[in-house]
């Protein structure tokens, strides 16, 4: 059952993600998420992360900072299957210019790689705003415990991700054949090592459990283009959208609750949304958060 965003929005948000109502929230109090649309991807990075407390809230002079955008599939950015590189090109410039020691960039892709990296603009873009773009090497992966994991209690995980102070998740909002959706939680996977396919059998809680042993400190989420059908690697720029927005949240639920409205979806039928809750990880209800929606037009 698809569900009417707006009203998905009115019900736990009551107007604060600006659909006409007054803000829940004080003029000067920070927001836990920014929803920016109808500008360029770049120019909606820039003002998300201005508004969710400026770059200076996340990265420090010296930290190390690994950027995780989805690089998974040989296709061009017209066919939204990866990360807009102009979004992850200026996420990389706020962190270089905040002083980090080092930014990265880096995906586990599912084509290969250099393909991949190539064809997304990813490569090109990030390595001109200044980051370090690695490829995976498999002998970067150190096992983590997970112990609050239901199903899984250890997985391998990548040393960059381990090694950085900071972690910006950028997934793109697509369609998933297996998962329905693919956003910030499922994102995740691209640092992870071994059979990532056993992780789609019972996804739902297992997904939860990667998401355990790792806090993304932003996450990022790009809806410049929207893959509707046909994901995870589209390809039929027939099954694209152009929707012009851009997520910014420090709660990691709440930005793939909001998120998921994009591709139709009740956020209530995705029950890794409901378990990750149930632990702690975030809420899915929008109206116990403060949101700030900024309309460029």
């Amino acid at each position: 059952m698809n569900i009417n965003r707006r009203n998905f929005i009115r019900t736990t948000v009551a107007g604060a993600a600006g659909i006409g109502t007054a803000s829940l929230f004080a003029q000067n109090e920070i927001p836990d998420m920014v929803i920016v649309k109808n500008g360029s991807p770049a120019e909606m990075v820039r003002r998300a992360v201005e508004n969710i407390g400026g770059i200076e809230r996340f990265v420090k002079k010296g930290q190390k900072v690994l950027i995780k955008p989805n690089i998974g599939w040989d296709r061009v950015p017209e066919q939204a299957a990866n990360t807009n590189p102009e979004a992850v090109a200026e996420m990389v410039k706020l962190c270089t210019n905040a002083g980090a020691d080092w930014v990265r960039v880096l995906d586990r892709t599912c084509n290969q790689a250099r393909r991949c990296y190539r064809r997304s603009g990813i490569e090109e873009a990030a390595k001109g705003a200044g980051a370090e773009v690695r490829h995976i090497v498999d002998s970067r992966f150190k096992d983590v415990d997970i112990p609050g994991g239901e199903m899984i209690q250890s997985w391998p995980f990548y040393k960059d991700a381990l090694d950085a102070d900071v972690l910006i998740n950028m997934p793109i909002v697509k369609h998933h054949s297996i998962s329905r959706v693919t956003l910030g939680f499922k994102n995740m996977m691209g640092i992870l090592g071994g059979d990532r396919g056993a992780i789609h059998r019972n996804f739902m809680t297992k997904i939860v459990d990667i998401n355990m042993a790792v806090k993304p400190t932003l996450t990022l989420i790009d809806a410049y283009r929207v893959l509707l059908r046909n994901g995870p690697s589209g390809g039929n720029l027939a099954d694209v959208v152009t929707k012009k927005e851009c997520i910014a949240a420090t709660d990691r639920v709440a930005a793939d609750a909001y998120a998921i409205t994009l591709l139709d979806v009740d956020p209530n039928q995705m029950e890794y949304l409901k378990i990750a809750q149930d632990r702690g990880l975030g809420t899915m209800d929008l109206s116990k958060i403060k949101v700030k929606t900024i309309n460029m037009t």
